[in-house]
């Protein structure tokens, strides 16, 4: 069956997209969520590294058979160009979002009548199912960070890190579930720590530096 000379279901490519996916997808969650996560305790780049590989597989394959003139892959890759070197910079979430939408516009463009709708709605589903299981139901836990100027320099040893905790939890009034510390400045006297938090935990909190605050708590 076919509607206006589009297929609307090949069986056999529908199939091929559905293992190639299931294959594609369940690599991933291995490397990514049980190996990398594991160690890094790192949300921002395990939510990135899962759309990225979804959106990057789902415009290889579906792509493959689109011929694009040299002119216009071009333009393609110069989108990123502009928002990298002529705005502020992006947090890594919000550039994943943004390459997830230009990669969604992308394909619903640019699919050609090869590539079925069924082949094409699963394509838009999948995305957005993907990325609400990351957001809503696997992580109900956000996880918030903030920059402080810390001045008890004496704290920031690794000996003495439950102090520092203890401290900075009296001082902000957050629960925090772990901090690092960054840069130390011996001729001032201070460190840059950078605290993490669960939303859930400390009800409003402060604003989330992934949010794009840019100030520091002193």
């Amino acid at each position: 069956m076919e509607i206006f000379g589009i297929e609307l279901i090949d069986t056999e490519d529908f199939i091929e997209l559905l293992l190639r996916f299931a294959l594609n997808t369940g690599v991933i969650i291995v490397l990514v969520r049980y190996l990398y996560y594991k160690i890094t305790n790192r949300k921002d780049y395990l939510f990135t590294y899962f759309l990225i590989s979804t959106i990057v597989f789902l415009l290889c394959f579906l792509l493959e058979n689109v011929k694009l003139e040299l002119g216009f892959a071009l333009g393609l890759f110069a989108i990123f160009g502009i928002i990298r070197y002529r705005t502020r910079q992006i947090e890594i979430k919000e550039m994943t979002y943004l390459f997830l939408v230009i990669g969604v516009s992308v394909i619903n463009a640019l699919a050609n009548k090869k590539v079925s709708y069924a082949e094409l709605l699963f394509t838009n589903i999948a995305l957005i199912v993907v990325t609400y299981l990351f957001e809503r139901v696997f992580f109900l836990k956000h996880e918030s960070r903030k920059t402080i100027a810390y001045e008890k320099i004496e704290l920031v040893k690794p000996e003495n890190y439950q102090l520092m905790l203890d401290d900075l939890q009296e001082r902000t009034g957050l629960v925090i579930n772990r901090a690092e510390v960054g840069r130390i400045d011996f001729l001032r006297d201070s460190a840059r720590v950078r605290i993490y938090y669960y939303e859930s935990d400390n009800g409003l909190g402060f604003e989330d530096e992934g949010s794009g605050s840019d100030d520091d708590v002193d």
